[in-house]
Formats: structure tokens, C-alpha cells, sequence
């Protein structure tokens, strides 16, 4: 069924996708498979059943997922998933990505069908290319992508972690095919605003594309779980306790404004953190945190049923660039 509580839904760029503002991201559904094996714990099927039902149920309507991510591990986890919720093809929406990484373009048609048989009779609505390491160009990739969408077995196209050259020469081959680039998919978030200075936001907006956001709450240190309960840093995977051991002083007073503001709006920090993104360049980006618990999934669902005012979002965007 569909979700309980439909809100303003966005266009994915130029493309008939209409997704909420806020998604969820699913590499988490991975585990221990894969290349991100030291990052996350598994997570029993009833568990990740629970997650995207809380996550449907607070309105989110999309989830993204890779080949990477344990290789169709999570594709297949997700799909089990929306099928246990009782969803229909057209309820959601579903991205996932073809990883580039020692391989021509000519792969993309090659392996489409082990995508599709992942998701195990769930449509890929949104089809991206990971990262820009290919063998080829962006043109190849593109022109192998819209054949894909002229055979039926994708609806939209997409980019990650492309920087604005490689984005405007997507677009651009794209555009000789008649179809848009959807997205680009990029880390964006209060700890890390690099897209609004290196011409990614820019590009963007000229385009007509959306930005995707992913890791949102910067791993889980927008929370302010970290920063009120260190001793949780040690019994985290290996890979983000690095990764966030590191920024955890020098973030504390950002935290401590998102924490005000939350009690302002009644809201946990990491919602305000979230509704910051998606708010701060109108309805250019959207984003995809995880959630490895039910909870997590309800907070995240629950950032869009506010709105930071332009004085608290100027706030945090002073705060967090002292931060990041």
C-alpha cells in the first residue's frame, strides 16, 4: 500500500521521477559483504523489513541502493523488503548504481540483467553511474545508459560523486539522446559543504539536475550521539570510528545549536540537521541517510514535516563552517 501520510513530492532534474525529499539509503543493508564489510554489522532480513516499513509508513517513498553495496546484497535485501511492506512497482521508487572501477561502458548493458535480478522483480527507476574511474568517458557511459532507457529496463539516469566538468559532459550527452540527467549524487551535509564552493551546486542549478546528498548526518556525528556519549565511538565499526574520531571537538558548538533548535521545534538535532539540507538550496537537493534501526528510519521521515526559519537556517550555516 502506499504511504500513510503522501507529502509534497520533488522531480528527480528533468526526468517523471517524483520522489519525497527525503529517501533512505541502504548500503547499511550490505553487512559484512562486500567492500564496506568493516563499516557495518549485519542486519537480519525482519530487521531491514521493520526499517523500510517504519520508513514508508513516515512517508519516504524512495530508497538507493548499488551493486556495491555486498555485491546485490542489499539490492536483494531491500527488494525482500518493499515486497514484505506490500508494495507495488509504482508505490516507490528505486535507484542503484553500476560501479565503473576497472570496466569499459560497454559493462553496463553487460550486467543490467544481474541488477534487475537482484531486485528480483523491482524496477530500477533511476539508474547511476558510481563514480567517474571508468575505462571510458562520461559520453560512452551516457549513450550506453540511454540505450537502457530506450530498451525498457531503467526509467531515469544518473551520476555520483561526479565532479561539475564530468556532470556538464553527462548532461550534455544525455541531451543529444533527448533524455535529462536526473541526479548527481554527492556527500553534502552541514560537516561538508565542498559542492557549494568546487562548481557542483552550480552546475546543478544550471542544469536542471538534483543533487542527491548522501551521508547527510556525516556518518551519524550530526546526531550529537557521539559527542553526548563517547565511550559509543569505541563501539562502533572500525572504519567510521576513524572517520569520525577526528571532527568530534571541533563540531561540539554545532552541535549544541542543533540541539537547541530541536528543542525549539520539538525535534531530535539530526532532523534539523537533515531539514537544513534539504531546504538550504530549495528544492535543488535531496538526501538519502541510512538507518540501521526503526527509529532511525522514523526520525529521518519525521525532518520534512517541519521547516527551519531563514534566521535558524543562517545560524547553522554560520556555525557550520566554522565546523567543517
Amino acid at each position: 500500500m502506499p504511504p500513510s501520510s503522501p507529502l509534497a513530492l520533488r522531480r528527480l532534474g528533468g526526468s517523471e521521477l517524483r520522489v519525497s525529499p527525503i529517501g533512505l539509503g541502504v548500503m547499511q543493508f550490505s553487512g559484512t559483504n562486500g567492500v564496506f564489510r568493516f563499516m557495518f554489522d549485519n542486519l537480519a532480513q525482519d530487521e531491514i523489513n521493520s526499517i523500510v516499513q517504519t520508513a514508508i509508513d513516515g512517508g519516504v517513498n524512495w530508497f538507493d541502493t548499488a551493486e556495491m553495496y555486498g555485491r546485490g546484497h542489499s539490492e536483494r535485501a531491500l527488494s525482500q523488503a518493499l515486497k514484505a511492506a506490500g508494495m507495488a512497482d509504482d508505490d516507490v521508487v528505486v535507484g542503484t548504481k553500476w560501479m565503473p572501477l576497472l570496466r569499459t561502458a560497454r559493462n553496463i548493458r553487460k550486467t543490467i540483467d544481474s541488477r534487475l535480478h537482484a531486485l528480483d522483480g523491482i524496477s530500477i527507476d533511476l539508474y547511476m553511474v558510481h563514480q567517474p574511474w571508468s575505462f571510458s568517458s562520461p559520453e560512452s557511459e551516457m549513450r550506453e545508459m540511454a540505450d537502457l532507457v530506450e530498451a525498457g529496463k531503467i526509467r531515469a539516469v544518473g551520476v555520483s560523486n561526479f565532479n561539475a566538468a564530468q556532470m556538464r559532459r553527462a548532461h550534455a550527452a544525455l541531451a543529444k539522446r533527448g533524455l535529462p540527467l536526473a541526479v548527481n549524487q554527492v556527500q553534502y551535509s552541514l560537516l561538508h559543504r565542498d559542492i557549494e564552493t568546487n562548481g557542483i551546486l552550480d552546475a546543478a542549478q544550471d542544469l536542471g539536475v538534483t543533487i542527491v546528498a548522501w551521508a547527510p548526518l556525516a556518518s551519524g556525528l550530526l546526531t550529537g550521539e557521539y559527542h553526548r556519549n563517547p565511550d559509543r565511538l569505541n563501539r562502533t565499526p572500525l572504519g567510521r570510528r576513524m572517520r569520525l574520531g577526528r571532527q568530534i571537538e571541533r563540531s561540539r558548538t554545532l552541535i549544541e545549536a542543533l540541539e537547541d533548535l530541536g528543542n525549539a521545534h520539538a525535534v531530535s538535532p539530526a532532523q534539523v540537521a537533515l531539514n537544513w539540507v534539504i531546504h538550504s538550496h530549495g528544492d535543488t537537493v535531496v538526501a538519502i541517510p541510512g538507518a540501521s534501526k526503526p527509529y532511525q528510519a522514523e526520525q529521518n521521515a519525521g525532518a520534512m514535516r517541519f521547516q527551519l526559519t531563514a534566521a535558524e537556517q543562517a545560524r547553522l550555516e554560520a556555525l557550520s563552517r566554522r565546523s567543517s
